[in-house]
């Protein structure tokens, strides 16, 4: 593994004693670069990161006297290292797309409306909906662009509270993407981790479910004083203008063909496809039968219900799915991935996992700290991917270096890492105002419903669903109180412990 690749230039960093505070915070210049082009100059992280990678490779020549040579084969090791999460990130977008276009994504919708929605329940209608559509199309962003010209103008008609509703769909529409089978940020979190999918899924999926019911009990009593007037969701697609389609069409082609679908109407089954997925996956079938499974279902029944044909199937996974992945997604973890190797490389983020276990007392502290590390990564990069690719090796370093445990306790902790990556990388968005989530979200909404003038803290201020899982994921992990939710209990001592040798050595220098 890379790890094992790049130990005897951590080796010989340690062996020269802890680095000098120049050398220290030379190393986290490229660090500082990818932040800057990313928050301050607004560049696409598939910019952004090979700048930041190139300016790696410099200061890794000059602090720790690489070759140029070997700096460049270290990150093309690195991004090679995560080539399995690549393929199943590809069906996973085919998976997403096929849901959108076959009719699965208007089924969801469909299914929750028919239920009747008033101003009282418009915002927990549109959380519930967000959640389940996310977990079949993997997707938040795309869910967002879907789900929000329905609910926003159904809220409406129905005189809803529009922030409390616009929340609601952004936190729910979170809810799959940190949890579901075919969401990109569960596939790289937990392949980053060596953690099986399911897994991670299933470890986290009681504190997750249990989330999202307190978050819709709460959105369901902040709704209580509104207006009991039932909406005709039919009506609210009428009502987005012309302009909103076009912005909407530009950002995601596939969420104009699903308000369609909506709007026309898709038969039951087509839920089905949806439940295809998660069965086989809970079975413990792999994942990439699990996701070609739910492409081929989604054709057969699609078929059936006349919202599509064999070769428009073929164009939905073929060039708009995967054609989605490879265009940007892994070609942006491929540098992201090559920028994380070469600072780990070189030892950039020693600093950081000193003072983790500098101020750990045992192995829960650690773990708390490392979902800190996250969370703060998060706050720092402004993409939950850049996070997830960069934070996620060093917190692993720090956890195998400095805890030992027997292979199946080590396997939790690296299962409650990957979760941290990805919920604070996911849900944590929701709380950082200058995230790209935020900053997309923020943009699909006033392009959608233009009467509101939306503020990316609109976003934030009435996020039930983001605040509970981020507040809640720490404080069970640095209380211990997780023990309490089935399965996703961490190891405790003496099971696992710390290194107490690591732990000296670091406390002495």
């Amino acid at each position: 593994m890379l790890k094992k690749e790049f130990m005897e230039v951590n080796m010989n960093n340690k062996e020269n004693g802890s680095q000098t505070a120049l050398t220290a915070a030379v190393k986290f210049i490229p660090l500082v670069i990818l932040a800057l082009l990313v928050i301050v100059f607004e560049f696409d992280l598939l910019i952004a990161a090979p700048i930041a990678t190139a300016s790696a490779i410099i200061v890794a020549m000059l602090t720790n006297r690489f070759k140029f040579k070997d700096t460049f084969e270290i990150g093309i090791k690195s991004a090679s290292s995560i080539t399995i999460v690549f393929f199943i990130l590809m069906f996973a977008y085919g998976v997403a797309e096929c849901f959108m276009a076959t009719g699965v994504g208007a089924s969801v919708i469909n299914i929750a409306l028919s239920m009747g929605v008033s101003g009282k329940t418009v915002a927990v209608a549109g959380f519930l909906v967000t959640c389940v559509l996310s977990v079949a199309t993997g997707t938040s962003w795309g869910t967002f662009a879907a789900c929000a010209p329905i609910f926003l103008w159904l809220n409406y008609i129905v005189d809803g509270n529009i922030i409390l509703t616009v929340c609601s769909i952004a936190g729910g529409a979170c809810f799959g993407d940190n949890i579901g089978l075919i969401s990109d940020t569960t596939v790289l979190s937990s392949g980053l981790q060596d953690v099986e999918i399911i897994h991670r899924v299933k470890h986290q999926g009681v504190w997750s479910i249990g989330c999202l019911v307190i978050s819709a009990i709460i959105i369901l009593l902040l709704g209580m004083g509104l207006s009991d007037i039932v909406g005709d969701p039919r009506q609210a697609i009428d009502s987005i203008p012309p302009e909103a389609y076009t912005a909407l069409a530009e950002e995601r082609p596939s969420a104009i063909l699903l308000l369609e679908q909506v709007k026309s109407g898709v038969p039951i089954y087509m839920i089905i496809p949806l439940f295809v997925v998660v069965g086989m996956a809970f079975a413990g079938i792999q994942t990439m039968i699990c996701l070609g499974a739910g492409m081929v279902s989604a054709l057969i029944f699609g078929m059936i219900a006349g919202t599509t044909t064999i070769t428009q199937w073929l164009e939905d996974m073929l060039l708009v799915g995967f054609g989605d992945a490879g265009s940007w997604s892994i070609v942006m973890m491929m540098w992201v991935s090559a920028f994380g190797g070469i600072m780990n490389s070189m030892n950039a983020f020693e600093p950081l996992a000193r003072l983790i276990v500098r101020i750990s007392g045992n192995v829960r502290q650690l773990m708390g700290w490392c979902g800190i590390l996250c969370l703060a990564g998060n706050v720092a990069l402004a993409d939950e991917t850049a996070e997830i690719a960069t934070i996620s090796p060093i917190i692993r370093n720090i956890t195998e270096e400095n805890v030992e445990g027997s292979p199946e306790a080590m396997y939790k902790l690296r299962l409650r890492l990957a979760t941290f990556a990805d919920a604070l990388g996911v849900y944590g968005s929701q709380l950082i105002p200058w995230h790209c989530f935020i900053v997309f979200y923020t943009a699909i909404a006033n392009a959608v419903f233009p009467i509101y003038k939306f503020v990316p803290t609109d976003m934030i201020r009435m996020n039930v669903m983001s605040i509970i899982a981020v507040i809640s994921i720490l404080v069970l992990t640095f209380t211990g109180l997780d023990k309490y939710i089935p399965l996703f209990k961490l190891p405790s001592e003496p099971e696992v412990k710390l290194n107490k040798k690591q732990k000296k050595q670091v406390q002495s220098n």
